[in-house]
């Protein structure tokens, strides 16, 4: 009697489900915290100025406002979804088989960054004195940047989620050179101090926003780390470009009159009485 071997069988996988553990939600809730304090204390700050001069705070209070709401959202379970993916593995002796895999998407964040991004883009705007052309370049690209990257998290296949990536980045080198080149330039021609506190904070933003592109392309993209360390990544720049950049940028603007924003007309009394609308230095100075 011969003996038969075995046939090889294939065991059905089960499907891959990435989501964040008490690390990730314990993160969500520090950040929620810091941007609640940051947001109160710009508040302050603005309060302590003419409401002529309370641009910059109002636009840096408002981001840190909208990301302390998106932290909430997070923190709590909601604005959370699941994109799907379907991943092949290859056996040397038995047909290929294939893994879904389920990662969570914190989609409140895009939501956050669709409304933070162009604030903190009109802060900087201001400071170095872009033209209202420049600015709505710069917006419009942000916002491409933001709602392509949320289509690429929840691409269907690795084609489509690449494809939506490359024009996110396409679009932030859009950014950068409205940014790097006009901004620069007006700046450098308000006076020498503008200019280089532009450069500075400048270049420290466009850091932390090139940093967000690498951060999804090893976390949504090619799902190298876990959820846990997505969203403490994004923590970590979420307060550097946030709060950081806010503290830095008014205590800067309260102390060096040569970047105030002066507002008149509507922006201080209103439709009741008349007036113009006007962005510069103020006559009297700071």
């Amino acid at each position: 009697m011969s003996s038969v071997s075995p046939i090889p069988t294939v065991v059905p996988t089960l499907p891959d489900i990435q989501k964040a553990s008490e690390t990730g939600t314990r993160t969500l809730w520090v950040v929620f915290v810091i941007m609640v304090i940051s947001s109160l204390a710009f508040y302050a700050m603005a309060f302590r100025v003419p409401v002529q001069k309370r641009l910059f705070h109002i636009l840096t209070a408002f981001i840190t406002t909208f990301a302390a709401i998106s932290y909430f959202a997070m923190a709590m379970g909601d604005g959370i979804s699941f994109s799907h993916n379907t991943e092949t593995e290859s056996h040397k002796h038995v047909p290929d088989t294939t893994v879904d895999v389920y990662r969570q998407v914190y989609w409140a964040r895009y939501v956050d960054w669709s409304v933070t991004t162009p604030l903190l883009l009109m802060d900087l705007a201001f400071l170095a004195g872009l033209s209202g052309a420049n600015i709505l370049v710069a917006v419009v690209a942000d916002l491409i940047m933001i709602l392509t990257g949320l289509f690429a998290a929840f691409g269907g296949n690795e084609s489509a989620q690449w494809g939506y990536y490359a024009m996110a980045c396409l679009a932030y080198l859009v950014v950068i050179y409205q940014l790097a080149v006009h901004g620069r330039a007006m700046a450098m021609s308000k006076d020498s101090k503008t200019g280089t506190f532009f450069q500075a904070i400048g270049a420290f933003t466009l850091v932390l926003w090139t940093a967000y592109p690498i951060v999804w392309g090893i976390a949504d993209g090619s799902r190298n780390i876990n959820v846990d360390a997505e969203i403490i990544s994004y923590a970590v720049l979420d307060v550097l470009a946030k709060p950081v950049f806010g503290f830095w940028l008014l205590f800067t603007h309260d102390a060096m009159p040569e970047t105030s924003v002066s507002l008149e007309g509507f922006w201080a009394h209103g439709l009741g009485k008349e007036g113009s609308l006007r962005v510069g230095d103020d006559d009297e100075g700071a």
